[in-house]
């Protein structure tokens, strides 16, 4: 097992909604940047979402106002929940880390899980 699992993912109509867990280990948690990227087939890596270490998130223009990044430290674990769903959110989601925000937003990541699988549908 790696140092992220992620789960939740699945398939959902347009403008419906999904929240995606993820699963991350003590040697990750807290210590590094998180978030999420994503990779729809044929397309390039996107970074979706992220956080620092003090809780502060940062989000690309293509998700904001429509996906929200959340935590649960007693669990170790990162949400990601994606409201209003569109047909260009279908994607593989991964959770991932980095050494620092800039890194992170660069896709010079340290660590990621196996991805969720989210599709949506017309």
């Amino acid at each position: 097992q790696g140092d992220q699992v992620e789960s939740g993912g699945g398939s959902v109509q347009v403008g419906e909604s999904l929240r995606l867990s993820c699963v991350v280990s003590e040697a990750v948690y807290g210590r590094y940047y998180m978030g999420w990227f994503r990779q729809a087939p044929g397309a390039k890596r996107e970074v979706v979402a992220g956080m620092d270490t003090d809780g502060d998130t940062k989000y690309a223009e293509s998700v904001e106002g429509r996906f929200t990044l959340s935590k649960d430290d007693a669990q170790g674990t990162l949400y990601l929940q994606m409201d209003n769903l569109g047909l260009e959110d279908t994607a593989m989601y991964y959770c991932a880390a980095s050494a620092t925000r800039e890194k992170f937003w660069m896709l010079l990541l340290g660590s990621w899980g196996q991805g969720t699988q989210v599709t949506v549908n017309s």
